[in-house]
């Protein structure tokens, strides 16, 4: 059985405010995301804009969410 107490370089646990933030940076990508899918998909959206606008809006929006997701990846697994 592995000793989970040994001193693995590979494994250190986060602090308090490194898995706030984490969380956090989860929680804005999914709501970039949302965002970006609801003002694609939402026929009656309260904005009076062209649809062309409208759908480019939403992939930018999306694009970004996965930017975030890229760079908390980044700081959190390297």
């Amino acid at each position: 059985m592995a000793n989970f107490n040994s001193n693995n370089t590979n494994y250190r646990q986060k602090s308090p405010i490194k898995r706030f933030l984490s969380i956090l940076g989860l929680f804005m990508f999914g709501l970039y995301f949302g965002l970006g899918l609801l003002v694609i998909f939402w026929k009656d959206l309260p904005l009076d804009i062209n649809p062309t606008y409208k759908t480019l809006f939403g992939i930018v929006l999306i694009v970004y969410s996965f930017l975030r997701f890229v760079r908390l990846w980044q700081s959190n697994f390297n």
